[in-house]
């Protein structure tokens, strides 16, 4: 079964907004009937409303700056002081470069 982007309307603010291919076959695989009713920003507000998690997983977005080279990135939890942030290129890089653990003698 092959899914199209779809436009919706939002019944709150009334903007249109897209329904995309790939929510569209998540809503398919979860069995859900029926389709979003509320845009993003619109799904938001409610679920601050409401007392709900902003998003499904609870993450924190965080801006912050790459110890490694600088750049501004974001970051999927609330960084701890003293300890490095790395962008995605230098965390991979630093990945590459790190030495394996050294077995327990």
């Amino acid at each position: 079964m092959e899914f199209q982007d779809r436009t919706l309307k939002c019944i709150d603010c009334g903007s249109d907004f897209i329904f995309t291919a790939g929510e569209h076959l998540f809503f398919h695989d979860k069995q859900f009937k029926n389709e979003p009713k509320r845009c993003k920003a619109c799904k938001g507000q409610r679920a601050q409303q409401l007392g709900l998690p902003q998003n499904a997983y609870n993450k924190v977005e965080t801006t912050a700056v790459c110890s490694g080279c600088g750049k501004e990135t974001t970051v999927p939890f609330k960084p701890t002081q003293g300890r490095p942030v790395f962008c995605r290129e230098c965390f991979q890089q630093n990945k590459k470069v790190a030495p394996a653990p050294s077995p327990a003698a």
